[in-house]
Order: C-alpha cells, then sequence, then structure tokens
C-alpha cells in the first residue's frame, strides 16, 4: 500500500473511532511501527492528530483541535439537535453572529427558517451555505483563512468586528470547566471574544464532553452567556458552575 493511501486510511480510523493505536495499525498494514510511528509524526507536523501513548488521536488536547474536515464529519445528529435548540433564540428580523465550528456550521444551514435575517461570521461554511439564499444578508468577515478551522482570523477580521453590532452571537467550545470556557488557538479566541464584546447577548454550544476541561486561552467566564447549550446532561460540577454563574442550561433534545 501506498504511504499517502495508508495515510489516508490512518485518518479515516482516526474520524471513525476518535483514535488510533500505534500496535494495531503496524499490524493491520503489515509494516514496522517505526513506518507507523513516521506516519503519526508527519500527521502530527501537519496538525491532523494529537500523539497519545501508544498511538494517536483527534480529541482535543489544551493546545490542540482536530481539523473541521474531521470535526465537520462527527456526531452530525447531535450537532443539529443543538442547533434546533440554538434557532430557538433566533427571531426573523435579527441580526446574528456565527462564529467557525462544525456545530455552528450546522446551524448555520437552518438560520433560513427564520429569515429575513442578517448574518456576520467568519465561518467559511456558513458563508458558502447562506451567500445565495433569499431574505438573508451575509456580512462576510475577511482576514487570514484558516484551513484547519474552516474560518477567517487575525486582525482584519477582529477590525471588522469592533464595527458591527448584533444581536446574539453563537459561541461553540471544545472545552470548559472551572466556571470557564476555554478555547487552544490564540487567534480563534481573540475572534470569539470579539464578537461576544459585539453582541446584545451570547449562547454557548458545547459538546456534553467538552465540560470539565480546560485548554490554553481562557475565553469567558460562564455568566458571559445567557444560555449554555449541550447535547446531554454535564457533570454535576459543570451544572453547578453554569447554575451559579446566572446562566441558562439548555440540553437539547
Amino acid at each position: 500500500m501506498k504511504r499517502d493511501d495508508r495515510r489516508q486510511q490512518i485518518l479515516d480510523a482516526l474520524v471513525r473511532n476518535g483514535e488510533v493505536q500505534l500496535d494495531e495499525l503496524a499490524e493491520s498494514f503489515g509494516v514496522s511501527k517505526m513506518t507507523i510511528h513516521r506516519d503519526l509524526d508527519d500527521l502530527e507536523g501537519e496538525g491532523l492528530l494529537r500523539r497519545i501513548r501508544g498511538g494517536a488521536t483527534i480529541e482535543p488536547g489544551s493546545q490542540f483541535e482536530s481539523d473541521f474536515r474531521f470535526r465537520h464529519l462527527q456526531g452530525h445528529d447531535l450537532k443539529k439537535r443543538m442547533a434546533r435548540a440554538a434557532l430557538e433564540w433566533v427571531e426573523p428580523g435579527m441580526t446574528v453572529m456565527v462564529n467557525d465550528g462544525s456545530t455552528a456550521t450546522v446551524l448555520g444551514s437552518l438560520l433560513p427558517e427564520k429569515r429575513p435575517l442578517t448574518v456576520i461570521t467568519n465561518n467559511d461554511a456558513v458563508m458558502e451555505a447562506l451567500k445565495c439564499e433569499a431574505g438573508i444578508t451575509v456580512l462576510a468577515l475577511g482576514g487570514r483563512y484558516s484551513a484547519k478551522y474552516n474560518a477567517w482570523v487575525g486582525r482584519v477580521t477582529e477590525d471588522a468586528l469592533d464595527a458591527l453590532r448584533a444581536d446574539i452571537a453563537f459561541i461553540s467550545t471544545p472545552a470548559a470547566g472551572e466556571g470557564r470556557v476555554y478555547h487552544m488557538d490564540d487567534d480563534i479566541t481573540r475572534a470569539k471574544r470579539r464578537m461576544m464584546d459585539a453582541a446584545t447577548r451570547s449562547i454557548l454550544l458545547i459538546n456534553h464532553l467538552r465540560f470539565d476541561h480546560t485548554a490554553l486561552h481562557v475565553l469567558a467566564p460562564f455568566s458571559a452567556f445567557s444560555a449554555v447549550i449541550t447535547d446531554a446532561s454535564p457533570s454535576d460540577a459543570a451544572r453547578t458552575q453554569i447554575d451559579a454563574a446566572g446562566s441558562k442550561l439548555v440540553i437539547a433534545g
């Protein structure tokens, strides 16, 4: 098997399972462990996975988030439930901000149900989905394109957000704990923070498995969000933190 084909199969396995084991990969492909080591090292260098003891994962770490292309393929039903719950906060005529992320992408695809709307976003997939929709005015935030997040980031993005205002901002995150919300990328964190600053209210979208974790950069406390939308009941500790912050916990579906 060619190297590129083998690496694609490794990535496919990561999408299916979230994690792979080095020994199992070597046996499955009939190659040496050193060969798999090199494959995993190269894929890690491209930012496509995170090495762990005995293998690799695409689950978030304090300084790692998996590529948008992988996240977009995972848990679509859960994301759609969360997006439906988020849509309840949207009313026709609003100006809505939608950040990067695969859950936010699903929400973006549903927004035409609430038209007319003005949608401000740095999420390239949302731009693509809404740009030709009647009754939807898209304000596409420019900047530097990040393939990893399929989003536009950087100073140009932030400066544009400073000149805009919205009724509501939908913010997604890969980590929340200790009463706060986190992200591992500084550019993404700054863009999310600017969106929150520019919106009358902010709504947090987070998979329940992401609670009780931290990441490199603090985004905001739970108290900065009117509601926290998740797909299943979080831990007792997370519930207590959300309640103490005065935010509404919404368990989608």
